[in-house]
């Protein structure tokens, strides 16, 4: 065969490379060291970069997605008319010899312009301003857990074990004995008293964990913290109200106008708990995705606030449910070599909806009348609750994929034809197992006899 057969064809003649750095971004727009540049990282210095790209005639460009750093100069080359390609580090990490900046875009740079990388999943303008405002709300609600656990640490180490006799300390019980307590208050049986009427705990045995030693240094620290708590639950639903204003923007007129018909009471019938969101949920995501997804069971509001503000509509660019969850990173990773199977792990990656609905996933494991009940029970029986908690939670992308992109209600089977359907698998694996076993005829027949037991 030629040489000139093998050869690859040039798919991006006008091509650039950029390696993104914290400090400086390299950028090479061929296959020679010496016209490698180096620019910096401020607006001037974009502007320079977009010049010299101008200069060399480049129309398309592809960049690493390294950290946060490459947000600023793919927007403003985005904006300068330019194809901007980000791409993985994983398609980008086998340059050859030692690993420089230098290497490294002119690498890019050959890989873009054989075609041979592809551009990552990026959300739209409006998704990525949403999704700004809930990762913001997420932080929120780390930082008041945060300063519930050092009140309970401080109310232990005093040996006030409010934690033991009330479930949550920021609960409307639990908050009035705290604020009564920094008023000054230290009578046992007063404190219980605050109690609500609901509580399960009896008032003597709230009163018998309310007995402590009232460190003054523990109290200072309780109340400082019971502020930063309280400041950080008004930011959140400062936060609630911008992400609720985003999403009405963007809700058409007709949908509005018949969800406000509506009453919230009919609609919300799922469990509130302290993190959900101060607004309808239920309404704004029907009004965006045409289909209620409150009707999947163990579905939380705060499920369904993370797909609205981190996929929102654009799951339908997924051509099938496969796809959805492989970006997920909820199905195996399969590495084949000679036939065999090396390696079925589940790559690892960050995605704020896939934590979503693992979470989703370890509470259906702990419900008993759950659809997918007896499918996590099967496979935490095989592999584990870890697996257990990735397969159904890969399960529950597919539904949501389907009721989207279908615009269809979520079809809960009932108990018979789940039993029905067990049952046709169990057999199939019986058939199975028995057509490897290679039985002989009178094996078989041996094997189905009928046996007669001896009565007892």
């Amino acid at each position: 065969m030629k040489e000139s057969e093998l050869s690859m064809k040039v798919v991006n003649p006008h091509a650039a490379g950029i390696d993104i750095g914290s400090k400086t971004h390299w950028v090479a727009v061929d296959q020679i060291p010496v016209n490698v540049r180096e620019f910096g990282v401020y607006t001037r210095d974009h502007q320079r970069l977009i010049d010299h790209l101008k200069f060399h005639q480049i129309s398309t460009v592809a960049m690493e997605s390294t950290g946060s750093y490459w947000q600023t100069l793919f927007h403003a080359l985005q904006k300068a008319g330019f194809e901007v390609v980000l791409v993985q580090g994983s398609q980008t990490k086998n340059v050859k010899g030692k690993k420089t900046d230098i290497l490294d875009c002119m690498w890019i740079q050959k890989l873009h312009t054989l075609g041979l990388l592809s551009s990552s999943f990026l959300l739209s303008d409006y998704l990525q301003t949403l999704r700004t405002h809930y990762a913001h709300r997420e932080h929120l609600q780390e930082q008041t857990a945060m300063y519930i656990n050092k009140m309970q640490k401080a109310l232990r180490l005093m040996n006030i074990r409010l934690d033991v006799a009330i479930r949550d300390i920021t609960g409307k019980s639990g908050r009035a004995i705290v604020e009564a307590i920094l008023a000054g208050h230290r009578d046992p049986d007063y404190l219980a008293s605050l109690a609500h009427f609901r509580v399960k705990k009896s008032q003597q045995e709230i009163a018998a964990a309310l007995h402590g030693n009232w460190r003054e240094d523990l109290l200072f620290e309780l109340r400082s913290c019971l502020k930063f708590y309280d400041a950080y639950k008004k930011e959140i639903l400062v936060c609630d109200q911008q992400i609720q204003s985003l999403l009405l923007d963007f809700v058409p007129g007709a949908d509005l106008s018949a969800l406000e018909n509506k009453s919230p009471d009919k609609l919300n019938h799922k469990q509130v708990n302290r993190n959900s969101p101060s607004f309808n949920v239920r309404q704004l995501a029907f009004a965006h995705l045409k289909t209620d997804l409150f009707q999947i069971p163990g579905v939380s509001h705060s499920t369904v606030l993370c797909l609205l503000c981190n996929m929102g509509n654009d799951i339908k660019r997924f051509s099938s449910a496969k796809r959805f969850a492989s970006w997920l990173r909820l199905v195996p990773n399969n590495k084949l070599s000679g036939g065999r199977l090396i390696s079925s792990r589940t790559p690892k990656g960050k995605n704020a909806i896939a934590l979503a609905l693992r979470q989703a996933a370890n509470s259906i494991g702990n419900q008993k009348e759950h659809p997918l009940t007896p499918f996590f029970k099967r496979i935490a029986y095989r592999k584990g609750r870890h697996a257990a908690v990735t397969a159904t939670a890969r399960k529950l992308a597919v539904i949501i994929w389907n009721m989207i992109t279908k615009t269809q209600s979520f079809f809960k089977p009932s108990t018979e034809l789940l039993i029905e359907k067990r049952k046709h698998a169990q057999v199939k694996n019986i058939k199975l197992r028995l057509f490897r076993l290679n039985l002989s005829d009178i094996e078989m027949a041996e094997l189905f006899q009928k046996t007669s037991y001896p009565s007892t």
